[in-house]
């Protein structure tokens, strides 16, 4: 039998010691890495059988809370941020509480409609999905938190729609009163009713990209003169609002379009194709569809217009009523 002398003996106890002081490290981590997935996971509220984390609801704080450290001041600063969260939090519940109602009633929405949405943003931004995106990851926001929140937006209105506006009745009686009050609202200006083909020209573009965005305009314009459905036309190549529909964006007043484009919608004939109009948005064809002069609209023209906008302000009230009678129903836990 070999004895070890005193040196390999405390050689192997260092040994020992560094091991037991590497497997403690090692668990400590992991028991560290586990509290603080568990923290980011922790749940803060349950709705019905749905839940909503400390994760999710800080990810659609930052937006906000980012914002008021920014640009708010003053020792209310704190009751601001809590008011916020509380909102946020409201917001989120009720969200749950809408696509649950949504589900029994077999409403949803579908991706497609939300790209849509999201479409027209750009083009009224006039900002390219690339420059959008970087500015809301600079605000400390995300793409994906936008398209549930446009989600979440188009579900509340189809509900809204589908359990409260087909119960509001507006009267006649109602419309001509708001009318006979409201009469210098319908002072009608001069309008034109166009349809427009619009190819948006980048922020970031170079002149050899515009030159060729504005060749394939002159293009478009060619087939049009030709005989081609402006319509079929619009929706194939626009990238400006209501091109599925052929490019119609309805009645607009003087006044209420860009100046380059407003300048040849007021004189050019009815059904006439315009040429290719350049503006800071990009290139633009036009033709105008209808015209109507100025002077007092007649009730007739503007009912259903008025009916809107009284449906409008009972459909809030209504809509209040409705999602605080569903969260009485429903079951909500504050954690």
């Amino acid at each position: 039998m070999q004895l070890k002398g005193k040196e390999t003996i405390k050689g192997e106890k260092t040994v020992k010691l560094y091991k037991v002081m590497a497997v403690t490290m090692l668990l400590v981590m992991l028991i560290s890495t586990s509290v603080l997935g568990a923290m980011a996971d922790k749940i803060i509220a349950v709705v019905n059988d749905e839940i909503i984390t400390l994760k999710e609801f800080d990810e659609a704080c930052e937006p906000y809370l980012k914002k008021i450290e920014e640009t708010r001041q003053g020792n209310n600063k704190a009751e601001v941020i809590k008011q916020t969260k509380d909102a946020i939090l409201q917001r989120l519940i009720d969200k749950l509480l809408i696509e649950h109602e949504a589900k029994k009633v077999g409403t949803s929405v579908k991706d497609e409609e939300v790209m849509s949405v999201l479409k027209d943003i750009l083009t009224k931004q006039n900002v390219s999905m690339e420059v959008y995106i970087k500015k809301l990851e600079k605000d400390g926001n995300s793409l994906s938190s936008v398209k549930n929140e446009i989600k979440g937006q188009l579900m509340r209105m189809r509900l809204m729609r589908w359990e409260i506006k087909s119960k509001i009745v507006i009267s006649e009686q109602e419309i001509g009163e708001y009318y006979n009050q409201h009469r210098d609202e319908y002072e009608g200006k001069e309008a034109v009713r166009i349809k427009q083909i619009l190819l948006m020209v980048p922020p970031d573009a170079g002149k050899a990209a515009k030159a060729k965005i504005k060749e394939t305009a002159s293009q478009i314009q060619k087939s049009d003169l030709s005989g081609e459905s402006f319509d079929l036309m619009a929706a194939k190549y626009s990238q400006g609002p209501a091109a599925a529909q052929g490019g119609d964006v309805g009645f607009i007043e003087k006044g209420g379009m860009i100046p380059e484009v407003e300048t040849i919608a007021f004189s050019l004939p009815l059904d006439q194709v315009s040429s290719v109009i350049e503006s800071r948005f990009g290139f633009h064809i036009i033709k105008v569809v209808d015209k109507r002069g100025a002077g007092l609209k007649p009730i007739d023209a503007v009912r259903e217009e008025i009916k809107v906008k009284l449906e409008d302000g009972k459909l809030e009230k209504k809509y209040d009523e409705w999602i605080s009678a569903v969260r009485k129903k429903s079951y909500i836990e504050i954690r």
